[in-house]
């Protein structure tokens, strides 16, 4: 338990409603998007950058943890408090005051609080948006400490590409509030600080303010199921799309057949697409996109996607086994609906890995020869952005009688996955999830040491005090 002398300062310094100590008002922030939960000891809910400083100075003073907390929508224990009671959770949910749109720069300057959902349909009258496609539903701040990237990285990159600015405080005794860069998409003039934020998981200061890069909404789109001939065509069928439709590209997307399978028997508002119902063992989701409405001398999007294919078809070396053309609407309500079908299937181990392009499939391939002569009734249900070389390599663990899993043999299955593919396929074994807790163990192992011993004199100088689940040093 917390002193009751720092809960009435905090209270104090947060003013009403800023402070929560009731177990059933902290229960929501206490349980993470999946399974990890732990016990806060408070959770601050400050509502601007200049009350985050005082509670961060005020803690790092006297040394009480503090997990700060976006949109709470992560999937490795990044943003939730363990169990030991004695951190708490500092909340961004109310960082909401500042929405500045800048039309000539094609910028936006806003709080840490917005939900990606709004700040998009705040954008798309203006025919601009925040290029970040998620299933999920996360706050700017945590969209940066964790580098979200999503399903349209291929055309438009990740968090990290899409940051001009950044106001942070640091989790130092005076709470120092700092602003790096200006909104500028080129400043050489130094070391490009904000960097040092983006994909950190807040261990090294608070993201309260974000100015980030926006595109132009799309305003013509095309989609495709691909179905290859093998696995080995996926990267074929990858570099002929991208070498006939060039910028036009804008997803491709891998989908096993198995989560579809999951996916379409869950969710009852979707349609089977598939000829007479016969799910492939392979899809990849192909989309093409223009930001401008379509010319009248110009050929429609689907004609250009119908052509390409045609193309690719007849290539000498057959990648493509299938290939038909949708509603994107509906294409991607199958893609978007993916993790909540796996979900329904049992106990979810969710690896977030990142590859060389052409190394996702390789590894499939060894996983499928691994997990059915070591973990016979484990069921792979993979799916994610193959086109930037990202795989969500989900597990499907069945549950036992009683509704439990067993952790030790969960952690071996997350050991043994992870081992392969950071040993024997050089690959992240967190592509976009952030670290978190569940990480912690595979960055202790992985990382050089020297990096580590970087890693902490940057702590040491941004965030002396306890800040963040996550440990880089």
């Amino acid at each position: 338990m917390l002193a009751r002398e720092h809960i009435d300062k905090l209270g104090a310094l947060l003013g009403p409603g800023g402070l929560l100590t009731d177990e059933a008002d902290m229960a929501r922030y206490e349980k993470g998007a999946r399974y990890d939960s732990g016990r806060a000891a408070f959770v601050a809910r400050p509502g601007s950058t200049e009350v985050v400083s005082t509670v961060v100075a005020y803690c790092a003073r006297h040394a009480i943890p503090l997990v700060p907390q976006s949109g709470n929508t992560g999937l490795v224990a990044g943003s939730t408090p363990d169990a030991s009671g004695t951190q708490g959770v500092l909340s961004l949910e109310r960082l909401r005051s500042t929405f500045e749109l800048d039309l000539d720069n094609r910028s936006l300057r806003v709080d840490a609080g917005f939900r990606l959902s709004e700040i998009n349909a705040r954008l798309e009258p203006y025919g601009l948006f925040f290029p970040i496609d998620l299933g999920a539903d996360p706050m700017a701040g945590g969209m940066v400490a964790t580098n979200t990237g999503g399903a349209r990285f291929l055309r438009f990159g990740d968090v990290r590409r899409n940051t001009l600015a950044l106001r942070v405080v640091l989790g130092d005794a005076a709470g120092t509030v700092v602003d790096l860069g200006a909104g500028l998409r080129k400043d050489n003039t130094g070391v490009d600080w904000k960097q040092h934020f983006v994909g950190t998981s807040g261990a090294f200061g608070v993201v309260t303010e974000c100015t980030f890069n926006l595109e132009r909404l799309p305003q013509q789109a095309a989609t495709a199921y691909l179905v290859p001939r093998s696995p080995g065509h996926v990267t074929v069928l990858l570099n002929a799309m991208e070498e006939q439709l060039g910028t036009y590209l804008s997803a491709f997307e891998g989908m096993s057949g198995a989560a579809i399978g999951r996916t379409l028997a869950h969710v009852e508002a979707l349609r089977n697409p598939f000829p007479g119902g016969a799910v492939p063992d392979y899809v990849i989701l192909a989309e093409v996109s223009r930001s401008w409405p379509r010319r009248a001398s110009e050929q429609p999007l689907e004609a250009v996607l119908e052509e390409v294919l045609a193309e690719i078809w007849n290539m000498a070396d057959e990648p493509l086994a299938d290939a038909f053309m949708g509603p994107p609407q509906e294409m991607w309500a199958l893609r978007h609906a993916l993790s909540e079908g796996v979900k329904s299937a049992g106990y979810v181990v969710g690896l977030d890995l990142s590859f060389a392009r052409g190394g996702v499939m390789p590894f499939r391939a060894r996983m499928r020869e691994i997990l059915v002569s070591e973990f016979p009734d484990v069921e792979i249900c993979d799916f994610g952005h193959v086109g930037d070389g990202g795989v969500h390599f989900n597990l499907v663990v069945p549950r036992q009688a009683d509704g439990s899993v067993d952790a030790t043999r969960v952690d071996a299955l997350r050991d043994r996955v992870i081992s392969i593919s950071v040993e024997e396929h050089a690959a992240s074994f967190s592509a976009e999830h952030g670290l978190g807790r569940r990480n912690q163990h595979f960055y202790d192992r992985y990382t050089p040491e020297k990096l580590k011993s970087m890693a902490a004199q940057l702590k040491q100088a941004t965030a002396p005090g306890p800040l963040g689940s996550t440990r880089l040093d």
